[in-house]
C-alpha cells in the first residue's frame, strides 16, 4: 500500500521560509510526477507545483513563481517544496500528490498525503 506523509508545517511570519518534505513508502513510484496542492476550508485543492519523475520539468503556479520551489531525491522517495517569501494568502493545508502523468488537476492524482498545514502571519 503507497503512503505519502508530509512534514515541516508551520507558523511563520510573512516574508519568511518553510521547506515541505513528502516521503513515499510502501512500493516505489517509478516514472510518476509528483505534485504539490493546497487548501483553505471552503475552497477547492489548488495547484502549487509538480516535478516529473527525472526532475527535469516541473510546473508552477502562477501565484508562487519565483517563490517556490519544487524538487526530488528519487532515491530517498522524496519530494520538496521550498517556499520563500510567504505571505498571508499562502496560507493553507499543503498536500502532495503522485500521479502517472503529468498534471496540475487534484482529481487526476493517484495517491494523496495526508496534509500538512502552513499558517504565514502578517
Amino acid at each position: 500500500q503507497v503512503q505519502l506523509a508530509e512534514s515541516g508545517g508551520g507558523l511563520v511570519q510573512a516574508g519568511g521560509s518553510l521547506r515541505l518534505s513528502c516521503t513515499v513508502s510502501g512500493r516505489t513510484l517509478r516514472g510518476y510526477t509528483m505534485g504539490w496542492f493546497r487548501q483553505v476550508p471552503g475552497k477547492e485543492r489548488e495547484f502549487v507545483a509538480a516535478i516529473s519523475w527525472s526532475g527535469g520539468i516541473t510546473y508552477y503556479a502562477d501565484s508562487v513563481k519565483g517563490r517556490f520551489a519544487i524538487s526530488r531525491d528519487n532515491a530517498e522517495a522524496t519530494v520538496f517544496l521550498q517556499m520563500n517569501s510567504l505571505k498571508p494568502e499562502d496560507t493553507a493545508v499543503y498536500y502532495c500528490a503522485a500521479d502517472r502523468v503529468p498534471g496540475v488537476v487534484a482529481r487526476e492524482y493517484d495517491y494523496w498525503g495526508q496534509g500538512t498545514q502552513v499558517t504565514v502571519s502578517s
